[in-house]
């Protein structure tokens, strides 16, 4: 799975793509919130990791952004950031964001967290396969 990694940090942006690459996964970096946004207009990638403060387009923002959009299906968005405390936890996750990771991020939580955007990710996708296949048979039947 090809996961967009947002963050102007260098050195961090180094960190996740080598552990999420260790994993098997592809990775599509972007230096800054805009990159992000532009990247995941091209792509819709599925899950997303950025950093909340960068510039520009912060991680919020972004998150905010890919909500917004009314086609790309469920978007597993990461949150990684300094910022900490139960203030800044609960705006993360009013803007939408489906998990959030402090700064410096331990390797091992990255890890266990990115597993588990991938079980949500693949158990969203077998309920809109179910859901397409009982929308075809409820159509045959009142055809």
């Amino acid at each position: 799975m090809d996961i967009l990694v947002a963050d102007d940090d260098r050195t961090a942006r180094f960190l996740l793509r080598s552990t999420l690459i260790e994993l098997g996964h592809s990775v599509t970096e972007a230096t800054n919130g805009c990159e992000a946004w532009e990247a995941w207009k091209r792509e819709q990638h599925q899950p997303v990791i950025s950093d909340w403060i960068m510039p520009g387009v912060d991680g919020l923002e972004l998150c905010r952004r890919i909500r917004a959009e009314e086609e790309p299906g469920f978007v597993y968005i990461i949150l990684i950031t300094a910022r900490a405390g139960k203030a800044n936890y609960l705006d993360a996750m009013d803007s939408g964001v489906d998990d959030f990771l402090g700064k410096p991020f331990e390797r091992d939580r990255l890890l266990a967290r990115v597993r588990v955007a991938m079980r949500i990710l693949d158990l969203h996708q077998r309920l809109r396969l179910a859901n397409s296949d009982l929308e075809r048979r409820v159509e045959e039947r009142t055809a």
